[in-house]
């Protein structure tokens, strides 16, 4: 059994697609609400992308098609983390709406 040297995880790595993250800048805090809404429907399509994607790669590793068992691992861990944070954003949403509630006027 040979090892593969630690460089050549770099070319493994190299065909999965990092995750990309849009950053608002302050001149874009006054763009209308559309943008925001386009913005937080973008991510949930991305979300479902993701779980699809997840599910078709483990049912292809249940039933023998999958050759590279590490596509599934990562393309399910990728849709877990992607969950938590849209649930995360959530909480902090319906956090802020509460807090926005209580307020006396």
């Amino acid at each position: 059994m040979s090892v593969a040297p630690v460089g050549s995880i770099g070319s493994a790595v190299a065909g999965v697609a990092a995750p990309t993250v849009q950053q608002t800048t302050t001149a874009g805090a006054g763009a209308s609400s559309g943008d925001f809404a386009a913005s937080l429907a973008g991510a949930v399509d991305h979300l479902q992308q993701l779980q699809s994607a997840s599910n078709q790669l483990a049912v292809q590793a249940v039933t023998g098609n999958l050759d590279d068992i590490h596509r599934a691992t990562l393309a399910a861990t990728r849709a877990q983390v992607t969950f938590e944070l849209a649930a995360a954003v959530r909480n902090k949403g319906v956090d802020a709406f509460n807090e926005i509630m209580r307020m006396q006027g």
